[in-house]
């Protein structure tokens, strides 16, 4: 367990015309900037107390540096000059203040030849606005604040206008905008009702177009072009029965688009102008090279490579240079040096048939030669966040623990997952909530049918799969022998009620508003029938938590302890949403284990 936690990862931000790679390295125990030369040098650049990451500044030699203390999401905007080579890695005492306020938000957003945009809610708390910054003067210029969360922000190759996504009250939804530079006029590019996903947009250097990802009108994504004069749509690269998106390289003369292939990444190129493929990118296997796992695909500005962040389940993170020449591509940096070979495994892919006929799509890691053998036929459901994530073919040191400790452990992804379309993603909105957890009770019932006992099955989730967690303990207890629950909501009331006033309004389209779903919100909380609840919890959280407050594990430990129910409560004062820091996840995961073991186990 600890060797998997202690395995290091990169992943690439941002590419300048050198040719160097800004790079995240967490071999210090938390994300630091590095920066990778091409002759294959790496210096060391950032040595903050928490992650970071940050993009290059066109048309200068320095660094946008983005953080946050202790895992509050707060976060803050600092320069990193490298006009001379650094002495030894900075600190936060070292950068230059940007977009500091540690009341507020300040999240970077696009940058440009010596402009940096970022959205920050310094205005009212609730909601985004845009601004852009111009690094020599220090002038900021407000360009929108009509309200809303914006999502993306692309300020393309000139001063004129900006393109932006603004979330809108439809779930999963986002409209397009633009804005001139000064922010005297909003016109707006989608209908505001739409419910349709408008991602990574691409402003053309006429201004004429925009190239974006989109699934309106259409179940999947697409990537498509939308003339800005007319409204008219059209579609360039689509492929039947997957999402696709896409990002157009800086001459604009070509597409990187990604085929999401039940969460395998599948690369191509095509022609920007027609939607032509040319050829495929290779990839070292079957894996993923994008959000939500790490970051987005990055274009060299000469559009002669790509920069890929690769990871896949026996991949913790690698950096790969993609030539558009040939497809074939380069490894820059390597994570897998330190691990041992069969200890890390594949997954197999099932569709599981749920209450209704739906089919869950499931992945299945079975380690051929488990370390405890009183393991063996034990089960965890390993449940992502979100809702609206997605389980892809990534390392999780987590999952390939717990195999190799002798569980198998099923990951699904239910009703309300990305990457199935639109119809699967909005399959459990609202009044519909606990549709996804009857699928948790379908995927049980299929357990036999893969050698395994259903008596000694577990449940382990992260943010909303920790609410899955608590949910599947709570309306299912005659299903589960424990449970892990790591910054779960335990009551979907009280978390609207407490969560920060931004989080609120973006949640309340997902879960229901408490002004008019508030019956349905305790009638799906877990924490109304903690009287319930049998089985043994584990609860892991972070002080800091902004998104679910700390309030929610609180709440549940002690309704099971007031029911004399076995539960554990770990929190750790400098974290957030989750474990950032390593020296917390070698306190937290390896407990976890154990407790999992001593109720799973055989007798």
């Amino acid at each position: 367990m600890t060797q998997l936690l202690n395995l290091p990862s990169w992943r690439a931000y941002d590419v300048d015309d050198a040719g160097r790679v800004l790079a995240g390295y967490n071999e210090s125990g938390s994300i630091q900037l590095v920066e990778l030369d091409p002759d294959g040098s790496a210096t060391r650049l950032t040595s903050l107390q928490g992650p970071c990451d940050g993009r290059y500044l066109p048309g200068a030699r320095a660094v946008i540096v983005e953080h946050d203390q202790g895992g509050d999401e707060r976060r803050q905007l600092s320069l990193l000059r490298l006009d001379h080579p650094l002495a030894h890695p900075v600190g936060l005492s070292e950068l230059e203040p940007l977009a500091r306020d540690q009341r507020f938000f300040h999240k970077l957003a696009d940058v440009a030849s010596g402009r940096v945009a970022y959205t920050t809610n310094r205005r009212n708390s609730v909601d985004y606005d845009v601004v852009v910054l111009d690094v020599a003067s220090a002038n900021e210029t407000v360009i929108y604040q009509e309200g809303g969360a914006i999502v993306e922000v692309s300020l393309g190759s000139d001063a004129d206008s900006v393109v932006l996504t603004r979330r809108i009250p439809e779930p999963m939804s986002q409209q397009l905008l633009a804005v001139d530079a000064a922010g005297r006029e909003v016109r707006t590019l989608t209908d505001p009702q739409e419910r349709a996903r408008h991602l990574r947009p691409y402003p053309t250097s006429s201004r004429g177009a925009l190239i974006v990802t989109t699934n309106r009108e259409r179940d999947f994504t697409v990537i498509a072009r939308l003339e800005l004069a007319t409204g008219i749509w059209t579609e360039l690269v689509a492929v039947d029965g997957h999402d696709v998106t896409g990002w157009l390289s800086p001459d604009e003369r070509l597409i990187l688009a990604m085929t999401n292939d039940d969460g395998v990444a599948r690369l191509g190129l095509h022609e920007a102008a027609t939607g032509k493929f040319l050829r495929d990118a290779e990839l070292p296997g079957d894996g993923w090279a994008a959000e939500p796992a790490v970051p987005d695909p990055i274009w060299s500005p000469d559009s002669r490579s790509v920069v890929i962040s690769f990871t896949s389940p026996s991949t913790p993170g690698d950096i790969l240079r993609i030539d558009v020449e040939t497809g074939s591509f380069t490894r820059l940096a390597e994570s897998t040096g330190s691990v041992v070979d069969g200890q890390l495994v594949e997954p197999e892919s099932y569709r599981v048939p749920s209450f209704d006929g739906e089919l869950i799509p499931c992945f299945i890691y079975r380690h051929p030669v488990p370390e405890d053998a009183a393991l063996t036929g034990s089960c965890v459901f390993h449940l992502h966040g979100g809702p609206e994530s997605q389980a892809v073919r990534a390392f999780n040191p987590i999952i390939q623990a717990l195999a190799s400790a002798g569980h198998v452990v099923v990951v699904p992804n239910v009703r309300g997952s990305n990457g199935y379309g639109k119809r699967w993603y909005s399959a459990d909105d609202v009044r519909l909530r606990l549709d996804s957890v009857r699928d948790l009770a379908s995927l049980h019932a299929w357990l036999p049918a893969r050698g395994l006992d259903p008596a000694r099955a577990a449940l382990w989730g992260v943010s909303y799969g920790g609410y899955l967690v608590l949910a599947g303990l709570a309306f299912q207890p005659e299903l589960w022998a424990a449970g892990v629950d790591i910054v779960g909501i335990s009551s979907l009331v009280t978390f609207l009620e407490n969560t920060s006033r931004y989080r609120r309004a973006q949640r309340e389209p997902e879960y229901g508003s408490l002004d008019q779903d508030r019956d349905f919100l305790e009638q799906a909380s877990p924490l109304g029938s903690v009287d319930a609840i049998r089985a043994p919890l584990f609860i892991i959280h972070g002080a800091n938590d902004p998104r679910v407050p700390l309030t929610e594990a609180r709440q549940i430990a002690a309704a099971l302890k007031a029911h004399d129910i076995e539960c554990e409560l770990l929190v750790y004062e400098d974290e957030g949403h989750g474990l950032a820091k390593r020296a917390n996840r070698l306190d937290a995961y390896p407990r976890a284990m154990k407790f999992l073991a001593q109720h799973l186990r055989a007798e």
